[in-house]
């Protein structure tokens, strides 16, 4: 399997290399204020490939370090509770009696007090 893989990878390299001969003319990239750079045709499609690759993975960094800075927050938090220290307070136990503040509201119409 291991030399099937670097068969394949072989294959690529020759292809993307008889690519790279084929493609040898001269382009000219213009750019702002009179700047010309003439390059052949394989370099300037390798660095924009090149390029691209780097804005892919500056574009993914942004994401990548809030979610590492989202899995540390949840990490203290969770270290918190284990450790005892509770973030919500306990529910209040069956024993005891419930808040009458809002004596005669009820959510059912029909059992409302007038």
């Amino acid at each position: 399997m291991r030399f099937l893989i670097w068969g394949l990878r072989l294959l690529v390299l020759l292809f993307l290399f008889a690519f790279a001969l084929k493609n040898t003319a001269e382009v000219s990239l213009n750019f702002f204020f009179g700047e010309v750079w003439t390059l052949p045709l394989s370099l300037l499609l390798l660095l924009a490939l090149a390029l691209g690759v780097v804005l892919g993975i500056l574009a993914m960094l942004m994401p990548f370090f809030r979610a590492q800075r989202e899995a540390a927050r949840l990490r203290r938090e969770l270290e918190r509770f284990a450790a005892g220290s509770s973030l919500h307070p306990a529910p209040p136990s069956p024993d005891t009696a419930p808040d009458s503040t809002l004596s005669g509201f009820s959510i059912f119409p029909s059992r409302r007090k007038s």
